[in-house]
């Protein structure tokens, strides 16, 4: 029988060709700021920086990464983060997602999973998206945390997450969806349930005073002692420089990663550091550009690839 993996080393990456602040984004996403020092063009030419660094340090410790080029047309300043759009499954399963603001749905391209389909094996494409006519949306991994190997989701409750979509997504996988509510420090719903949550093979990075109601705190504990994580408490202070936003993934040797921005990497105590390298190594990148202006980070920034290869 195959064994489900939690980290992949295949990463999907896509290089911003107009990356800018989204109005439309920031209605809800209280990460996002529009910093006017900088024009236009010196963003722009800022998070391409960012990007490629952040690119070569991940290929520099042996993960595989596919990066593909953003449009110009049409104009999509958050296709930096693909994460949201599409979801890739270890039986060849494909999921588009439905997406709350208008440009990001233009993120979503059958030229990337067509050229996919050339190096790895599709068996099934769900498309939900469109459930935006119904104003009902479900943004990928930023508002699904998956325990693929226990066939878990975890999510918190926002406008961009959708209670009966996060059911037809249980269904369509086999997964069981738990969900509860955060909110931050000024108590506005968390927009993303990966900005305060990241699930590692062994251990869970979590924002346990972003969840008030105690019986969803009981709940979600529960399943971490059952599927044996420790938990790495963070505070809300340090979700908001992202620290919250990591992804663990693995190279080609086996060994992992947990990567993050160096803002995270540097709002963590040395507690904090030695709880997590007790399980995995840490890759940190600067990308405060994408983090200001996109209100996104490290996670964000990849769509892990777990399809077979062909």
């Amino acid at each position: 029988m195959q064994t489900i993996l939690q980290t992949t080393d295949t990463i999907l990456m896509v290089r911003p060709a107009h990356f800018g602040f989204n109005e439309e984004t920031a209605a809800n996403n209280a990460f996002q700021v529009n910093d006017q020092s900088l024009s236009a063009i010196e963003i722009q030419e800022k998070a391409k920086a960012e990007f490629d660094a952040f690119v070569a340090k991940l290929r520099s410790v042996g993960v595989n990464v596919i990066v593909v080029e953003d449009t110009s047309d049409p104009l999509t300043p958050d296709a930096v983060f693909p994460n949201n759009w599409v979801t890739f499954h270890q039986d060849g399963l494909i999921i588009t997602y439905p997406m709350f603001a208008h440009k990001r749905r233009l993120e979503r391209r059958e030229d990337v999973l067509n050229d996919l389909g050339e190096e790895f094996t599709i068996t099934n494409h769900v498309r939900m998206e469109g459930h935006e006519a119904q104003e009902k949306y479900l943004e990928g991994t930023g508002s699904m945390i998956l325990d693929r190997p226990n066939r878990l989701v975890y999510a918190c409750l926002s406008p961009r997450t959708d209670p009966e979509l996060l059911e037809e997504f249980s269904r369509i996988t086999g997964y069981t969806p738990v969900l509860f509510h955060a909110v931050d420090g000024q108590g506005q719903d968390i927009y993303h349930t990966n900005v305060m949550m990241a699930l590692g093979e062994t251990f869970v990075v979590i924002v346990l005073d972003s969840i008030r109601d105690a019986e969803d705190k009981s709940d979600l504990l529960a399943y971490f002692d059952a599927t044996g994580k420790e938990v790495i408490d963070l505070s809300l202070e340090q979700m908001m420089s992202f620290a919250g936003n990591m992804l663990q993934v693995r190279n080609s040797s086996g060994q992992t990663f947990l990567v993050m921005s160096t803002q995270a990497y540097q709002s963590l105590t040395p507690a904090q550091i030695a709880q997590i390298e007790k399980h995995t190594q840490i890759l940190h990148s600067p990308i405060n550009t994408i983090e200001t202006y996109g209100g996104g980070s490290a996670r964000c920034m990849m769509a892990e690839v777990f399809l077979p290869k062909v």
